[in-house]
Formats: structure tokens, sequence, C-alpha cells
């Protein structure tokens, strides 16, 4: 256990305790919440150094008693016994936790080759990822989408936040991060006359959400095109040029928006887009730069890693990545994802104790 960066997130605890206790602090609603998030990430670290200081003060309290009282043992015994347990939780604590846990995110989910079928899928996963999100009381927005003919999406961006501080810091980010990659799905295709089991797959890609302080975008970077929108097969939905394509020119990023009726609104949530997709490819050259193995699916995502087959004439979904599965596909679908979320957790936090840091895949 290093003491230096215990005492060092002690002293950050502190500080920051003092910060939200400051009635200036909350003039500015995103520096109370960023320093909020920072406290909250910080309060089980805080306990657990607490809990193991009075229980070392306590046994040596009883060791003391019982040089002098005999029947003082047993109690200076279990508590003797208790240090271990409470050792392991601080030093788990103490493990550099992924610095986006606490965020929001946005998630974009894409169709793949499969023709309507892969968009009804993609549908399928933003009707998952929604009703999951409803079960946690966050909120959902819609920020882009492009609707198939069959009531599919071909292209979605929805923004998944929690309300207020998330607990322990752990944010929408530390649940959805393994939701990147190809998800693939098994079923016989509403299209299908034959009764045949197709295989298509969608594209998911989750982006933490970027604040203003964790991206700068110069806007001579930026080139803006404004088009008119359209629907489902070409049909037009709206009859003034009010999407919206942005391109960051250094990094060739593109990002269109045209949801909403007004060029500036769409604007501003192509931006949300475009700073969330930046933070990412910063944290990927980042890591690139540290040589730091990365996880498949947390930072970055590959599309060609196949990472969950959904399985609907076994009712079974298949994690690959740590090779879970599980036969209440309906029940996934519909939002509880804990299970497989919670493995893929538990697979990670036994990496991370182990000193690995790329999730087990098979």
């Amino acid at each position: 256990m290093s003491s230096e960066r215990l005492a060092g997130l002690l002293d950050e605890y502190a500080e920051l305790e003092k910060r939200l206790a400051d009635p200036a602090i909350h003039a500015d609603q995103a520096t109370a919440r960023r320093v909020g998030r920072r406290y909250a990430e910080l309060v089980p670290l805080h306990k657990a150094a607490d809990e193991l200081e009075q229980a070392r003060a306590d046994l040596a309290a009883a060791r003391e008693l019982a040089a002098e009282d005999p029947s003082f043992a047993a109690e200076a015994d279990a508590i003797a016994g208790s240090l271990p347990v409470l050792e392991e939780r601080l030093a788990e604590l103490l493990i550099p936790r992924d610095p986006h846990d606490a965020k929001d995110v946005i998630v974009e989910i894409k169709a793949g080759e499969g023709g309507e079928e892969s968009a009804l899928f993609a549908g399928d996963l933003l009707r998952m990822y929604t009703r999951y999100a409803e079960r946690h009381g966050w909120v959902t927005e819609v920020i882009d989408a492009q609707d198939s003919d069959l009531g599919g999406v071909k292209d979605v961006s929805l923004a998944i936040k929690t309300k207020g501080v998330p607990d322990g810091g752990n944010g929408v980010w530390s649940r959805l991060k393994w939701e990147g990659g190809v998800h693939r799905v098994q079923r016989v295709p509403v299209t299908e006359s034959q009764g045949r089991i197709h295989t298509s797959a969608a594209g998911v890609l989750v982006l933490p959400e970027a604040e203003d302080v964790d991206v700068t975008i110069d806007q001579n970077d930026l080139r803006i095109d404004v088009f008119r929108s359209s629907g489902p097969g070409g049909q037009s939905v709206n009859t003034t040029d009010s999407a919206v394509r942005i391109t960051h020119l250094p990094t060739g990023i593109v990002v269109s928006c045209q949801n909403e009726k007004s060029q500036l609104q769409n604007r501003e949530q192509a931006m949300r887009i475009l700073r969330a997709r930046l933070l990412a490819a910063a944290q990927e050259q980042a890591d690139a730069a540290a040589s730091d193995a990365r996880k498949a699916q947390v930072r970055t995502v590959d599309r060609s890693e196949r990472i969950r087959t959904y399985n609907f004439p076994q009712n079974r979904i298949t994690d690959h990545r740590i090779g879970y599965t599980a036969y209440n596909l309906d029940l996934a679908l519909g939002g509880e994802l804990d299970g497989v979320l919670d493995a893929l957790t538990e697979a990670d936090r036994a990496a991370r104790l182990a000193g690995d840091t790329e999730l087990t895949r098979r």
C-alpha cells in the first residue's frame, strides 16, 4: 500500500471538502459539479482509511487492556482478524481508477451491413440502453437519429446522464463503457419468408461526454456545412437547410445532426458529439504514448471486434470477452443488463488487482 499516494489523496479530499463548503463555488454550476464528482470519488477511500485507522487504534487499546486483563484477549484477536479485510479494501481503492468513471456518456449505435434487419436490431439496442437508463434513474436524450423504413434506426446518438452527482463517483460511464464494439444478433428477420435464421450486427460506440474544460476546440479548425434534413428512404422532412455537418479539419472527424428544427440547435448537438469524440481520441493517443495496453472496449472501439451475441432462438446472450452466457435475452433487451455488466466489472477489478490493464478476451 502506497502511504504517499494515500496521503496525497486524503489531502485532496480535505481540499475538495473545503471548496464545496464555500458558497462561492456554486455560482459556477459546471465547476461545482466537476468538484462534486471528484469529491464523491474520494469519499469511499476516505471512509476506508478512517475505518482502518480506527481499527488499528482499537487493536492497540485492546492489547493494552489484555496485558492487564486476559478477558480482553478475545476482543483483540477479533479486531486483529478484521484488519486484513480493511487493508485489502483500502488497497483496492488506491488502484488508479478510470478517470472517466464519473462522467455521463454519448452512445452511438450504427446499423451494419444486414440491411433492414440490422437497422431493426440497432433499434432494439437503443431501446435496451434506454430502458436500462430508466431502471437506474438516469436521463436519456436522443441527440440525432436516422430512422429506417421499417421502424429501426440506421444511426443514432443517445446521451445518457445521471441526476446530480453520482454516488461514489460511479457515473454512467462506469457501467456502460463495456458496451463499445460489435453486437451480433442471430434470429429470423421479419423480412425472411422462409423462416431461416440470419446473422447481422450493429456497432456501438460509447464516449464519455466531454465538458468545455476537457477539450479546447479552435473555431478556425472547423468547417461547418448546412443541408436539408431527410427521413427514411430519403423523404424530406424539412423545407429549410437546418441540418448541420461539422468537420474537425485537424483530425478529419465529421459529425452531422438533423433532429432539431433550428440550425443553431443542431450545431450545439453536433458540438457535443464532436467534443466527446475528440476527448476519446486524445485519451487513445495518451494511452499509446504511455505504451499502455488498452481495454478492448473501454477507451476506444474496434468495430471489427465482436463483443457480444444475442441469440433469439435460444434466448441466449453471450459476452465473448469473458465467456459470460445467460439464457435471459428477453430480460436483457428489456433493460436488465446488470448481470453481464457486473460480470465485466468484476473481471476488470480482478485484472487491475493483478496488475493487468487489459480485460480478458475470449
